[in-house]
């Protein structure tokens, strides 16, 4: 296996980033699957002022550079032999949360694109808010979330999102929108490939903490009886009109069929589990021989909704940074629906 390795005009981008740039930084520790490798340049973007320098950078000397926006990588599969482009963190600073005043007209949670969706339901719940809970079922950030319209547990961002500001990571352009500008559909949105989006404010009602820390509860107690834990992204096909890819994959007889280091989970056919220590090739390899067996026995073609980073060409959902008017690389934000 060929490891990607920075070539001179990374090395000089990194240097020109100084300590917010890290040469090969292994990307699997940073996703759900524990698997992968490398980045041939990581870029951590720690709080606001360090956006305003590394959008300066990357603006004058990263065109045509794959670009990709990692969050919490909940939905994401890097390949064994690494993902060769830059791959852009954001750090605690943008894991803020304002909550609203007890007497706001509309109230509104105002939320930093890095913070955890779990955390976010539990601290508004616990303030008494409704309307967020579904977040706590969902292992994604913020930014992955209106990205990519995360959802579960009967909700998701289009439901609740009012605004959200963004900008280019490529250019001077940002800005505050609504919701209908992100043109919403299931799992996607209209958010570009260098926009990367900071910060969003989601409508929530009055409630009591009481009710909210139930439902709240309740969510966590359904997925743990089941859903399986584990290293893995959640459901990796999307569900086809009318049915469920997951009992689709059970009817093929494919619970517990593995390659390698990888295998479909015995509690929930629709996730496919990968060894501490194993190989994102396997779990790939799974995934396409779940997908041959789905369609030859049961006439259905099943589609991933795992973003795949390094595989090959149209396959690593980085697109390289001198076209932005193709689909968004920024759904790495990792903010997965579960089903």
């Amino acid at each position: 296996m060929v490891t990607v390795a920075p070539g001179d005009e990374l090395r000089a981008l990194a240097a020109a980033l100084g300590d917010r740039a890290t040469l090969m930084k292994p990307l699997g520790p940073l996703t759900t699957y524990g698997v992968g490798g490398p980045a041939a340049l990581f870029v951590e973007i720690a709080n606001p002022p360090d956006l305003d320098a590394v959008r300066a950078v990357l603006t004058d000397r990263a065109r045509g550079v794959p670009l990709f926006v990692i969050g919490r990588g909940s939905n994401l599969l890097v390949a064994d032999a690494g993902f060769d482009g830059i791959a852009v963190h954001l750090g605690p600073g943008f894991a803020d949360l304002e909550l609203p005043a007890g007497d706001a007209g509309t109230p509104l949670v105002r939320a930093g694109a890095a913070l955890a969706l779990p955390v976010l339901a539990r601290r508004v719940a616990d303030a008494g808010w409704s309307g967020l809970s579904w977040a706590v079922g969902v292992p994604g950030s913020v930014g992955g979330a209106v990205r990519m319209n995360a959802g579960g547990h009967g909700s998701d961002m289009a439901s609740c999102l009012e605004r959200y500001r963004w900008v280019d990571l490529l250019g001077p352009e940002e800005g505050t929108d609504d919701v209908a500008k992100l043109e919403y559909a299931y799992r996607s949105s209209s958010v570009t490939a260098s926009q990367l989006v900071v910060a969003a404010d989601l409508r929530v009602t009055a409630g009591s903490s009481e009710k909210e820390q139930a439902e709240v509860a309740e969510i966590v107690r359904w997925r743990r009886e089941h859903q399986p834990g584990g290293s893995n992204a959640g459901s990796v096909f999307t569900n086809p009109e009318g049915d469920s890819a997951g009992r689709l994959i059970d009817e093929a007889g494919l619970k517990g069929f593995g390659i390698g280091t990888a295998h479909v989970s015995e509690k929930h056919a629709n996730f496919i589990q990968a060894e501490r220590g194993g190989r994102a090739d396997d779990v790939r390899a799974v995934m396409e021989h779940v997908r041959g067996v789905v369609a030859e026995r049961c006439g259905v073609s099943l589609q991933t909704e795992v973003r795949l980073l390094g595989f090959g060409a149209g396959e690593t959902g980085a697109v390289p940074a001198s076209e932005p008017e193709q689909e968004s690389s920024v759904d790495g934000h990792g903010a997965g629906g579960r089903r």
